[in-house]
């Protein structure tokens, strides 16, 4: 008798920035493979930008790109170094 695989369960994560100048600003990290053009986010009549992304709980490095620039979330201080000698902030999903 074949056993099934559990199939592991998504949850959404969404993040957000306020940037009333930008023009662009997209979602980037290691969920999605850092491609740039992959979580474009969208901005609200406030002026943040908003994006809800579904991933698997675990641990999830990621900046921002706001109109070509990196940005750090600086509603996150959770980081870690990165091979650019810059950082990255560091978010974890929880399994619960």
């Amino acid at each position: 008798m074949e056993q099934k695989k559990k199939k592991k369960k998504v949850k959404k994560a969404t993040f957000t920035i306020h940037a009333p100048e930008a023009r662009e600003v997209s979602l980037v990290g290691d969920f999605n493979h850092w491609d740039r053009l992959k979580h474009p986010m969208k901005k609200d009549e406030s002026a943040v930008w908003k994006k809800g992304i579904m991933v698997t709980p675990g641990r999830y490095e990621y900046k921002f790109l706001v109109d070509g620039q990196w940005c750090n979330d600086p509603n996150n201080q959770e980081s870690c170094a990165n091979c650019y000698g810059t950082r990255n902030n560091v978010v974890v999903v929880p399994s619960s």
